[in-house]
């Protein structure tokens, strides 16, 4: 495998392999939304951080007996959901608890135009907001103009992809990435994004209809290429439905428009199985990251990468870009955990795409993108520490082998 060094090579097989001075390449991160606010330190509970969803195929729907009763105590039939009851927003119906995530496979759904016609879901912090806690911050960084990475994305970068999801609003799109999974070597169905790419956070519910789409666009076609191209060329690797997902108590709580509190909890672990087929996400991508859980300090954590899909101008979510910077520390209130931040320019579409450095001369994922300016000059994205490690382990544990 070769090693660049402004750009990261994708992994190829179990281990990735690289030079210290390399970094990883994954796919695309914005300057957006944060959220949350502090994790759940009983994680590992199933009943904590994770949700539950229906993980029905070809368009029929399972779902556990127990979240099938808790969604009439909900008063929702799951049939009447995936025919169309997804669209009720009413207040009563957004499903707000941990264990409440429900998101029955509807095939087809997700169509290329769809795809295209999804919002980026953008989070950014005011002038305001980010000299709340100046004292406790790194000076801004210069901004890191984003770079397109090279074609096909499958060959030169690490497995990104898009995540799609309905909101109160409409179609959106963030970023995320196949990480693997410690109890399940080389049959990984596990996907790093943000927590405000699945959760509204305090003010609403779990979005519906999550959708990953690994590699999306893999040649980096024009808008009138795409027009024309079929479902394989946009999504090489097919659509995989979000069955199970877990994202931070903090963010659920906390998690707000703007970011707020919660961007230092601003993280989310998808399950997913494929609409179509059997093999798992890392045996059909052929890849998947490791996830850094040490959480360095700024100082000690060396040159990092973002990548993602930015959807907001002057982008148009079709291709992926990527930033590299050393990062420096950022803090939105004294009583939180500082971020790293990065000069990058990706604007909204990149949110929850993977933050990546090498360690120990392995390529892993450290972080994933959360808030950003309105200027979009920067990124802002959480340190995974042993909170995140909890929600992680328990996915893993809990629902990887389903």
């Amino acid at each position: 495998m070769r090693s660049l060094s402004t750009s990261v090579p994708r992994p190829r097989g179990r281990r990735t392999a690289l030079a210290a001075s390399a970094l990883l390449a994954a796919v695309a991160l914005t300057a957006t939304a944060c959220g949350g606010s502090t994790e759940d330190k009983a994680a590992d509970r199933p009943d904590a951080a994770a949700s539950r969803a229906g993980d029905g195929a070809g368009g029929g729907v399972r779902v556990p007996a127990d979240l099938a009763d808790r969604l009439k105590d909900h008063g929702i039939d799951v049939d009447r959901w995936r025919d169309g009851g997804w669209k009720d927003w009413d207040k009563d119906e957004w499903l707000r608890d941990a264990r409440d995530f429900v998101n029955p496979v509807i095939e087809g759904l997700w169509k290329p135009e769809r795809m295209r016609s999804a919002e980026e879901a953008e989070k950014t912090v005011t002038t305001k907001d980010a000299s709340a806690a100046r004292g406790l911050s790194d000076p801004e960084p210069a901004p890191v103009t984003a770079q397109a990475e090279r074609t096909p994305y499958h060959e030169n970068a690490a497995p990104v992809g898009k995540v799609f999801f309905d909101s109160p609003e409409g179609p959106a799109v963030c970023s995320g990435t196949v990480v693997k999974d410690v109890n399940h070597p080389g049959r990984s169905n596990l996907v790093w994004t943000a927590g405000h790419c699945v959760h509204a956070g305090g003010n609403g519910g779990w979005y519906r209809n999550i959708v990953f789409v690994p590699a999306y666009n893999d040649h980096g076609r024009s808008e009138a290429e795409l027009s024309r191209a079929g479902a394989s060329e946009i999504a090489p690797y097919g659509n995989w439905w979000a069955n199970w997902a877990s994202t931070s108590k903090g963010w659920i709580q906390g998690g707000s428009e703007s970011g707020g509190d919660g961007a230092a909890y601003d993280y989310a672990v998808l399950h997913v199985r494929p609409e179509q087929g059997s093999k798992s996400l890392e045996e059909t991508v052929g890849a998947a990251l490791d996830v850094d859980f040490s959480g360095p300090g700024a100082a000690e954590a060396g040159t990092m990468g973002a990548w993602g899909y930015p959807a907001a101008p002057p982008y148009n979510g079709l291709r992926m870009f990527k930033c590299l910077d050393t990062p420096g520390r950022f803090s939105l209130a004294p009583n939180l955990p500082d971020m790293y931040r990065i000069g990058c320019t990706m604007t909204g579409g990149s949110s929850g795409g993977g933050w990546f450095r090498v360690a120990n001369g392995e390529t892993v994922l450290v972080s994933n993108t959360s808030i950003g300016p309105l200027d979009h000059t920067w990124l802002a994205g959480p340190r995974l520490g042993p909170d995140a490690e909890a929600l992680y382990q328990n996915m893993s544990r809990t629902y990887g082998g389903r």
